[in-house]
């Protein structure tokens, strides 16, 4: 679907991009992840023609962006991470007007726009002007215009930059739906939505992709497996025979007790160290042994641990690598 050679892009005698090479399958939700100025914007802006390479080779699906340039536009729906928008016009003449840019105008248009703004929630503001939206509202009619025209890759750019908690849900549920039709990439510095919405993750550091996996591969490689955390009521005495009940689920390589997560009598912690996500397992195991859960997670920190340990300057660990999302 997307091929990217030997990228490198220089602004002056700075390098923004580069190395960077990765190969992306068609129909995955591919998630860009890196801090401000890791050069995710530069190489989602070059993928979309927006930019030229200073060398290397970026194609869409075979057809080279330097090369033809107006293919690739046609088969790419890109939203910066500040929506085009024009104020004055209202939200059904705009995105009518995305579509007579993209080539695919006629009478066919009204009932495009029409299935688009119902798949984004766009219904009822149609008939309005630009400036008269909410800030959720113009990222929606940022991504309407994005597929509008049926691209096949979507390349959305912090999708969620300035939303409130109850936009933030709607948009996630919006960009999960894309994957239905299409084929998509979002670049953001929010670990926690990039973990909810994508099926792999590319992480970029100094222009470089410097991991490429699922946020459990990640955390296997980095952190040397996934960590859980198990809140259950139990006796003092009671503590070792728990330990040894968790330690004895397959795949777990470590148990630890904790603080108690909560207040309350009896109430205990603790930390599990797996090769795998073993939560079904321990939860069994615990019921069988007649302990009630009281929680049951994966630790909050970890996918946050895995982007630091993957975000340290030139001498850290971390070293660059080519990266395959499929």
């Amino acid at each position: 679907m997307i091929e990217i050679q030997d990228l490198f892009k220089y602004y002056g005698q700075r390098r923004a991009v580069g190395p960077l090479s990765v190969t992306i399958e068609k129909g995955h939700v591919v998630g860009l992840l890196g801090l401000n100025g890791a050069g995710k914007t530069t190489t989602l802006r070059i993928l979309a023609c927006d930019l030229l390479p200073s060398s290397g080779t970026v194609r869409v699906q075979g057809v080279d962006v330097v090369e033809h340039p107006e293919e690739v536009r046609r088969r790419i729906g890109y939203l910066p991470d500040s929506p085009p928008l024009y104020d004055e016009m209202r939200v059904g003449e705009y995105l009518e007007y995305a579509l007579e840019l993209r080539g695919r105008a006629g009478r066919d248009g009204k009932k495009r726009v029409e299935e688009v703004a119902e798949r984004t929630g766009l219904q009822q503001v149609l008939r309005d002007p630009m400036f008269s939206l909410s800030h959720g509202y113009r990222q929606r009619v940022g991504i309407a215009q994005a597929i509008v025209h049926n691209p096949d890759l979507v390349v959305l750019d912090e999708p969620i930059s300035g939303l409130d908690p109850m936009q933030i849900v709607e948009m996630r549920s919006l960009v999960r739906q894309l994957r239905e039709n299409h084929t998509v990439i979002v670049s953001s510095h929010i670990l926690s939505e990039i973990s909810e919405t994508c099926d792999r993750l590319l992480v970029i550091r100094d222009g470089t992709i410097v991991a490429s996996g699922t946020e459990s591969e990640l955390s296997q490689q980095l952190l040397e497996g996934i960590h859980i955390e198990v809140t259950l009521r139990a006796d003092d005495a009671q503590v070792s025979h728990v330990v040894q009940l968790l330690g004895s689920v397959p795949g777990v390589a470590k148990v630890r007790t904790l603080p108690p997560r909560e207040a309350g009598e009896r109430v205990k912690s603790f930390s599990v160290q797996a090769q795998r996500d073993v939560r079904e397992e321990v939860g069994a195991k615990m019921y069988e042994a007649g302990f009630r859960l009281m929680a049951l997670s994966r630790q909050e920190s970890e996918l946050e641990d895995v982007f630091l340990r993957l975000s340290e300057d030139r001498a850290g660990k971390a070293a660059p690598a080519e990266g395959r999302a499929s």
